[in-house]
């Protein structure tokens, strides 16, 4: 039985973070902690030779806010994510932030961040997210989101044809995407598989 000073879990979380009590500040604290960790994801980049747009972690950082925190908290960690890095707080990739960076060639994939995490929020609580079979095929699709912004973005801002923009701004990012797939469905199925066990 719930008392005041222990509050009662939800029978059957939706999302991992369901699992936190829910006290006033839970999802203020929350929404910034997914901040925090996409931009420091964002640090972790590798140059692409030939391409404006490095190898990053963010999309890992968005997969597993998205689906750790549901739709509307992993919506909200994006936007903020977006709106700190506008006013010139230095938390994209190489420690850059401010208008022209979301304006430039590699905006289109921090704003592709924005629908991918609201679907794949959707998809976690809709328990896509509970295995790593189940969750691969999720995050794979939701980096497709990510690229399906990204891509048109980086050909108009960098004045390439499609072949160009794909060439520099997806086929370099297969593999990477898998592997992050893959990382971010056996995180999220061991967490699960470690709270079905309690």
């Amino acid at each position: 039985m719930a008392t005041a000073s222990t509050p009662a879990l939800p029978s059957r979380p939706l999302v991992l973070a369901d699992l936190v009590p829910a006290v006033r500040a839970r999802d203020v604290g929350l929404v910034a902690l997914g901040v925090l960790f996409t931009a420091l994801l964002a640090q972790v980049s590798i140059p692409v030779p030939g391409s404006p747009v490095p190898i990053t972690g963010q999309t890992l950082a968005v997969v597993l806010t998205a689906a750790s925190l549901g739709p509307v908290r992993g919506l909200a960690v994006d936007l903020a994510y977006l709106a700190v890095g506008l006013v010139g707080v230095p938390v994209f990739a190489d420690q850059t932030g401010g208008v022209h960076v979301v304006f430039g060639a590699t905006g289109g994939y921090i704003v592709g961040f924005i629908p991918a995490a609201y679907l794949m929020g959707l998809a976690a609580r809709r328990g896509m997210d509970r295995t790593p079979w189940k969750s691969l095929p999720l995050f794979a699709a939701g980096q497709a989101v990510i690229f399906a912004v990204g891509v048109p973005w980086l050909a108009v801002a960098a004045h390439l044809n499609a072949q160009q923009a794909l060439e520099a701004g997806f086929y370099p990012f297969i593999l990477g995407g898998i592997v992050k797939a893959a990382v971010a469905a056996a995180v999220l199925g061991g967490a699960w598989a470690v709270v079905r066990r309690k």
